[in-house]
């Protein structure tokens, strides 16, 4: 019997739902919750009063300790922004690729990667070339292989979203560094279910939502800046990325020299304190063994699925697949995955359809007993 990794009594809906949702909106545990709502109830609801100027940084500054340790790099590289999007946003900006130039992209990769670089393409005369995903092809090499002498930048996510490849980020870095081509990881799909190493990958950005496998709330999310990135000036001058944001110096425009000057304002301190405790947890529970259960989960998942019904979008002996994202859909064109879908949610399984396939997401509050539910329902 496969056992949970993570205490499961840390997540109440358990007791009734099945949840293979950690991709999309993640479970938050009793533990950050406690510090999201103590914090609401004893400091944030009382304005000033129990919390200074200096608090208010501190809150910060210890998020991008404890994150810098999950993300395998320095405190000083590491940002905290409001959002994900918010960065890739601004990337196109920061970096601005030569005319003429060509930025590689995944055709199938989230919409937050891909359309900063459409945007930006439209006025600035660079050019994308979209890169297909093949489950019979390794995307890694596909990649590798679509880099010509155009190539300025290239973006794409660590893990894709709707089928769980994973790329090799060491590889890809290694490459691009060689090239003189900037490199743009999204980690999202990522940070918190596999072990991360950005100072090793040295990409000039790295970047992460702040919720889903980190098991944060909305409102927050990280980033990692290469140290020549971070010679730079962002493109948007927020005023809590001055050196110092509370002398409040409205006639001046410097800023820190670190990844600081990437947090632009007040942001949702009660997501803050809420993702620091979170991360501390996945620390606890070491990434490498997170990483390791969730390959328990799928391997037992893909042995005794009917594969007579069901068609898996990496099978046991693809060397691209991630162990927490699996991709399934019908092998049948009259059983339609929508159906399927609601089918599950009313046994009170919960997934995500994405791409028209069933997205599962396995994590660490999983155990044998989820996967011979849902196989009760899918056989």
């Amino acid at each position: 019997m496969i056992c949970s990794l993570s205490n499961r009594k840390s997540y109440g809906c358990l007791k009734k739902f099945t949840y293979f949702n950690q991709a999309s909106l993640g479970l938050i545990s009793d533990a950050s919750t406690k510090k999201m709502t103590d914090f609401i109830n004893n400091i944030a609801r009382f304005g000033n009063i129990y919390i200074s100027d200096e608090d208010e940084l501190h809150l910060v500054d210890k998020l991008r300790k404890n994150a810098s340790i999950l993300l395998g790099g320095q405190t000083e590289q590491t940002a905290v922004l409001s959002s994900a999007s918010e960065l890739l946003s601004q990337i196109p900006y920061i970096l601005k690729p030569s005319k003429k130039s060509e930025i590689l992209l995944i055709e199938t990769d989230f919409p937050a990667v891909t359309r900063p670089w459409l945007q930006y393409c439209k006025n600035h005369n660079c050019s994308v070339k979209f890169i297909k995903e093949n489950p019979e092809e390794d995307l890694t090499d596909k990649v590798i292989s679509n880099i010509s002498t155009d190539t300025s930048i290239i973006a794409l996510s660590f893990i894709q979203y709707s089928t769980g490849t994973k790329l090799d980020a060491d590889i890809i870095s290694k490459i691009a560094k060689a090239k003189g081509i900037k490199l743009v990881i999204d980690i999202t799909q990522a940070l918190g279910a596999v072990p991360i190493f950005a100072e090793k990958w040295n990409a000039d950005f790295l970047v992460s939502s702040g919720y889903k496998w980190l098991g944060g709330h909305g409102g927050v999310s990280l980033a990692y800046l290469s140290k020549d990135i971070l010679n730079k000036n962002p493109l948007n001058a927020g005023w809590m990325g001055a050196p110092n944001p509370f002398k409040m110096e409205p006639a001046k425009c410097e800023y820190f020299r670190n990844a600081k000057s990437y947090t632009q304002s007040t942001m949702s301190y009660v997501s803050i304190v809420g993702l620091d405790k979170s991360i501390k947890e996945i620390i606890k529970l070491n990434p490498s063994k997170i990483e390791n259960h969730s390959k328990k989960i799928s391997t037992y998942l893909m042995k005794n699925i009917n594969k007579k019904k069901w068609q898996i979008y990496h099978n046991e002996k693809n060397i691209n697949k991630s162990f927490h994202i699996i991709a399934i859909k019908p092998k049948s064109k009259h059983l339609e995955p929508i159906k399927v879908f609601k089918k599950l949610k009313k046994k009170n399984v919960i997934c995500s359809l994405r791409d028209n396939r069933l997205r599962l997401s396995i994590a660490h509050f999983n155990n044998q007993k989820d996967i011979n539910h849902l196989l009760g329902i899918l056989n």
